[in-house]
């Protein structure tokens, strides 16, 4: 078997006498479509925290191409090409869209201090920027500031810029979080065409979209891997239904 892609081992994570992460044995295989879902509380974002750098783990490994990358900085994370999103969007609402873009891309070239200079924008960073806008449909917005657009619009630059970085793996935490019913296909069909050779993990507690999205489904519950299969193997578990499904379809 070769080696995953991303892969973590007996990962576990403690705060104080709070076990956030227990034992954690997981794999995101090359070109992997992956969702994480779990009841509120299940260790998701703590999961993704270790993953990312954000938190070092009590104990256990995470490995990117069988690399040991557990104790690296998140910045060191980035560029080996493990990008993310957030719930809650962090962009600079006050700048253009195509600013947004061109800053994560630049960072990637090593072109971010021209910015500072006047004239400072590479004619290839500005190219390759608006190639992210068009593949996600943004280009008519370029020119806008992020504060102007419809909130699930947002949502997709922030998916620009993850995409500027050229990740080998993407972690979308809630990507249609906060984006009205109306404009919630527009995340969908941004995230189905994504493109082939990224291995992606999502979080939601969107049924709808992860079962739309996803090829393979784990189960978090109290911080540990409560169960793992295709989308049919988790919905027809019925321990998953009582514990998670039943309540996500019902509230």
């Amino acid at each position: 078997m070769t080696d995953p892609l991303l892969e973590t081992r007996a990962l576990s994570k403690s705060f104080g006498a709070l076990a956030a992460a227990r034992d954690i044995n997981f794999r995101l295989e090359r070109g992997a479509r992956h969702a994480l879902i779990g009841p509120n509380g299940a260790g998701k974002t703590t999961f993704i925290n270790l993953l990312t750098g954000v938190f070092l783990p009590t104990q256990g490994k995470v490995l990117l191409e069988g690399r040991d990358i557990t104790t690296m900085q998140q910045s060191a994370r980035v560029k080996l090409g493990i990008a993310r999103t957030f719930q809650i969007n962090r962009l600079f609402r006050g700048l253009s869209v195509l600013d947004n873009v061109y800053m994560a891309v630049a960072e990637r070239l090593g072109a971010g201090a021209q910015m500072m200079k006047p004239a400072g924008m590479r004619n290839d960073v500005v190219e390759e920027a608006m190639r992210l806008l068009d593949v996600l449909k943004l280009s008519d917005y370029a020119g806008h500031r992020v504060s102007e657009l419809p909130y699930g619009r947002q949502r997709l630059v922030e998916l620009a810029i993850a995409l500027g970085l050229e990740p080998q793996v993407l972690l979308l935490d809630e990507p249609a979080a906060g984006v009205p019913s109306t404009e919630s296909h527009i995340i969908l069909d941004a995230v189905a065409a994504l493109p082939k050779q990224i291995g992606v993990l999502i979080i939601d507690h969107d049924m709808d979209l992860v079962f739309r999205f996803a090829e393979r489904i784990t189960v978090l519950v109290g911080g540990a891997i409560f169960a793992e299969g295709t989308p049919k193997e988790i919905g027809a578990d019925q321990r998953v239904r009582d514990v998670y499904l039943g309540k996500a379809h019902h509230g």
